[in-house]
């Protein structure tokens, strides 16, 4: 199938020693090529290929697939390929390491870290979907412009979601409290809303400018719905002259933010906040982190496909086709399946009793007379329900 979007990979240390090519096998050949082998289990990683039986396995062959091409270079490989995880490069579970710890993967490199090597104390509730270390911070440092406004950011040593602050909130907090009388026509206004208070804060609006999607359109969205066929009729290059945030990125990349040598914790559906302009995929594809504007990337959408797949697996079909149909065709379709399984066991007793092996020409024979049996039966009476 070529490279998998994300798959469990294992890795042969009884193949690749320590000191021998890295290499990585997909979940079959693990049971199939490798089953009295002994393995390091690497979890998911995306876009990979798998290694078993190619050049980096000198005696062995692969038995699912023996015509491998001799190396996949797109595959990318690190130290857990030896069993070594984390900055102190040692293995999990570590014999010498008395420290109880949970180790989590970074989404970006997928290497695996111990919670007391991130530079910061993952949040103890679990409120957090996933994680980027510190190398990946730096090598991907944009990401700390969307990390005051997304991420579970680090507050008095305690890492907690940050909230949308307001003004009301920050003066309660320095023990101010404003009363605003509001004037005939505010009062006006809050009520052709719907009878309840709505009011829009500096920060509420930066945030809703936020959570829009980034357009290269020059073209005001007031603008637009109110004269949309005269819009429609200009030509491509015409712009009203109102200035719109084009980048996500370069909107909160003009407000101070704080960069620290740190990992990052980040919350469910985070990744569909990520501008997607050209110049913000332009600059993915050079880092090659082009994945994190997917959301399908994510280690719980494959989890969730799993799940899927395996609730459709374990699923009857007979139960499926009787669902789907009447009373009396549900108790004709049960007669007719039982006469099936009744015959066809005795058809199969008797190789059993005699110790001969069931061949296709067997099978065949047996449906054409229950066939011609059923025919039979139908064609002599015809049942009636009352």
């Amino acid at each position: 199938q070529g490279a998998v979007k994300r798959q469990a990979l294992y890795a042969c240390s009884t193949c690749t020693p320590p000191g021998a090519e890295p290499a990585g096998i997909c979940l079959a050949c693990s049971y199939e090529c490798h089953g009295t082998h002994r393995l390091f289990e690497l979890y998911t990683k995306r876009n990979f290929r798998c290694d078993c039986g190619n050049s980096k396995f000198k005696n062995l062959q692969c038995k699912l697939l023996p015509e491998k091409g001799k190396v996949n270079s797109g595959n990318k490989y690190n130290d857990n390929f030896y069993g070594l995880y984390c900055t102190c490069k040692r293995p999990y579970p570590d014999p010498e390491d008395e420290i109880p710890d949970e180790m989590i993967q970074c989404i970006v490199c997928e290497d695996w870290f111990h919670g007391r090597h991130l530079g910061a104390v993952p949040p103890e509730s679990g409120d957090f979907h996933e994680m980027v270390c510190q190398a990946c911070m730096k090598r991907c440092h944009f990401l700390w412009a969307y990390a005051s406004q997304l991420a579970v950011f680090l507050l008095v040593g305690v890492y907690l979601p940050v909230p949308p602050l307001t003004k009301a909130s920050s003066l309660e907090d320095e023990g101010i409290v404003l009363k605003v009388e509001e004037g005939e026509e505010q009062k006006k206004e809050i009520k052709k809303e719907g009878g309840a208070e709505h009011h829009d804060t500096e920060d509420e609006k930066q945030l809703e400018q936020f959570n829009e999607p980034s357009t290269s359109s020059g073209y005001c969205r007031k603008f637009i719905q109110k004269f949309p066929v005269e819009i429609a009729e200009t030509t491509s290059g015409f712009s009203c002259g109102c200035e719109e945030p084009v980048c996500k990125l370069k909107e909160l990349q003009s407000k101070p933010f704080v960069k620290k040598d740190t990992a990052t914790f980040w919350p469910l559906n985070w990744r569909s906040k990520l501008c997607t302009c050209e110049d913000c995929l332009k600059m993915y594809s050079e880092l090659e982190v082009q994945f994190l504007t997917d959301e399908c990337d994510t280690v719980l959408a494959y989890e969730n496909k799993g799940t899927s797949d395996q609730e459709t697996e374990r699923r009857d079909p007979l139960m499926d086709t009787l669902n789907s149909m009447n009373r009396v065709q549900q108790v004709e379709l049960i007669c007719e399946y039982n006469d099936l399984k009744t015959e066809l066991t005795d058809y199969l007793r008797r190789f059993a009793d005699e110790g001969t092996v069931v061949k296709r020409e067997d099978i065949q024979h047996f449906f054409e007379e229950f066939q011609s049996r059923k025919r039979r039966r139908t064609n002599r009476m015809q049942y009636y329900c009352s």
